[in-house]
């Protein structure tokens, strides 16, 4: 119950901060992006970290579970978070939601294959499921909205949103790979060592990002880019790395105390908080329609089937007995 009350809680941070980070890469760069959100996730942990105690519980890990989590930094904020911000900038968060949700069946698979959790049929067609919404997603037309106001026009469009969908759909890609990769990581470093160690992984994986960001700021063109940021994309930018750093503290203590498949279904509710940010704050800077309401709904639905135990399922829905036995077939893991 611990386990996917802190999965909802970090779904619905991350949704916030996608929409608060989508809203500043409108008119900033990435760059600036994670310029500002890298170091205030680790100035949030810090402080969260001494005041629950968690940072006392470093040096009980194991230098291999040490190792892990500074690997999660750099794949998961480094690596993950650029190709994130890139395909939102691109595309808006609306069309690559559901690409970057692929993350589950990146997920899923490397914890059949790394971490022996089992996986049904019933699993594989959720996968199948996900992939569909993805991919009905990206059918959506674009209609441009009325002009929006001028504080919230494109620099180099200012009348109309245009979405660059295959630059959009490549880095989503990438990032459904970084994000779905990192938690296996996390899980096998800090399985059975409770929430608050949770803390201080994540700790440990921004301390390393923050430190990557702080060599790139040795290139002179690095810190021309973040030089430009201009104040208003700033106040995003800093919403970003406090609710982004609060999911991620969420989600490291709650695949501390619960099965990766427990949490991620849950998590893919970010989907249905991030299409209410992005309708309240991204109106006029993303796309809507059925299409992608579609897609996101077979997204979610997908990943329950993925991440949920299937026996609970196929015994809610009462199948005919061939078909339940199909479908309740371990291919592997358990």
């Amino acid at each position: 119950m611990l386990g996917a009350l802190l999965a909802v809680l970090s779904a619905a941070t991350s949704a916030f901060n996608n929409a608060a980070a989508r809203r500043g890469v409108i008119t900033g760069t990435v760059i600036q992006a994670m310029s500002i959100t890298v170091p205030v996730g680790l100035a949030c942990f810090i402080p969260a970290s001494l005041l629950t105690g968690a940072a006392a519980r470093l040096p009980a890990l194991p230098a291999a579970s040490l190792a892990a989590m500074a690997g999660v930094g750099l794949l998961h904020f480094i690596v993950g978070r650029y190709c994130n911000y890139r395909a939102n900038q691109a595309a808006g968060a609306n069309l690559v939601a559901p690409v970057i949700q692929l993350q589950v069946v990146v997920s899923v698979v490397l914890a059949v294959v790394i971490l022996g959790e089992p996986l049904t049929v019933l699993q594989l067609i959720g996968g199948v499921v996900m992939l569909a919404g993805a991919l009905i997603t990206q059918r959506q037309p674009h209609k441009p909205a009325a002009a929006p106001p001028a504080a919230e026009r494109v620099a180099s469009d200012p009348h109309a949103f245009l979405p660059r969908r295959t630059l959009g759909y490549i880095f989503a890609s990438l990032a459904a790979l970084a994000y779905g990769t990192s938690p296996i990581m996390a899980r096998g470093a800090l399985e059975h060592t409770g929430p608050m160690t949770g803390l201080a992984g994540g700790l440990i994986s921004y301390g390393t990002a923050t430190s990557a960001m702080a060599l790139g700021m040795l290139s002179p063109a690095f810190r021309a880019n973040v030089s430009a940021l201009n104040r208003g994309n700033l106040r995003w930018f800093l919403y970003s790395g406090v609710f982004v750093a609060m999911a991620q503290g969420l989600f490291y203590a709650a695949i501390a105390v619960a099965p990766i498949m427990v949490v991620m279904p849950l998590m893919q509710l970010s989907l249905v908080f991030r299409f209410g940010f992005a309708k309240t704050m991204n109106r006029h800077h993303e796309v809507f329609g059925p299409l992608v309401t579609l897609g996101t709904v077979l997204a979610i639905a997908g990943a329950c089937m993925i991440s949920l135990d299937s026996r609970l399922i196929l015994d809610t829905i009462g199948l005919p007995a061939p078909i339940d036995g199909v479908l309740r077939w371990r291919l592997s893991g358990g």
